[in-house]
Order: C-alpha cells, then sequence, then structure tokens
C-alpha cells in the first residue's frame, strides 16, 4: 500500500488529514519537521501532506532538505497552509499543489492523494 506523510504539529489537523487519507494509503504523521526528516529515506513516502507553519524547523526548512537528496528529492509535496503562496514558485522543491486550511474539504486531500497516486503509475510506466 502506498505511504503518506503527514507533518502537521496541530494533533486535531493532523487527525482530520489521516482520516481524509484512510483507505487511499498509509498514513505516518509527524508532528514535526526533524522527525520526518530522520524517517523518510528509510520509508520513501508516495506523498507528503506539509504544514508550512511548524514548531521548530519550518515547512520550507524541510523541503531544504529533501530536495537535497536524489532519493527524496522527487516525493510530490502537498502544502497545507493559511499561507497565501504559489505552487508555480515552489517547482523547484516537488510542491504539485497548495491546499488552503480554512477552506479545504475532505474531498481535496482524497482527490490530491489520489492524483499523485494516478501520477506516480503512469510516470513508472
Amino acid at each position: 500500500m502506498s505511504l503518506a506523510y503527514v507533518i502537521e504539529d496541530n494533533e486535531i489537523m493532523s487527525d482530520l488529514m489521516t482520516r481524509y487519507l484512510r483507505g487511499i494509503c498509509e498514513v505516518k504523521v509527524f508532528h514535526d519537521a526533524i522527525s520526518a526528516i530522520s524517517r523518510i529515506s528509510d520509508d520513501k513516502p508516495d506523498m507528503i501532506f506539509l504544514d508550512v507553519l511548524l514548531t521548530g524547523p519550518d515547512g520550507f526548512t524541510f523541503l531544504n532538505e529533501i530536495v537535497s537528496y536524489e532519493d527524496t528529492s522527487k516525493i510530490p509535496v502537498v502544502l497545507v497552509t493559511s499561507l497565501d503562496l504559489k505552487t508555480d514558485n515552489l517547482k523547484n522543491y516537488n510542491v504539485v499543489k497548495i491546499l488552503k486550511k480554512e477552506s479545504m474539504i475532505p474531498e481535496d486531500v482524497k482527490t490530491t492523494a489520489r492524483e499523485i497516486l494516478e501520477n506516480s503509475v503512469k510516470n513508472a510506466e
């Protein structure tokens, strides 16, 4: 089964994201960037749902870290944030989508995860 990382320091939000993704993929939750970075090479997740404003090193620090290694640089990342960001500026970090915390609905998360998995199958063929 596919694996998604949810990196979110708000427990309510991480629980919601886990519920939204259940049935689509396995989910591992991390409440800080350092914990996720320490596991990512071993787990090799298929996608990452990343909060930008984390306690400790922020989401941008995490993105800088994972793009610096070949085995993690191509993992699709979905930013889940309240910040007004554009994916065009973040393509180098493999950010494929930005979900706004204040307006996203469960179907947005599910659809995004399914699209990432479909694209990874197409790219593997």
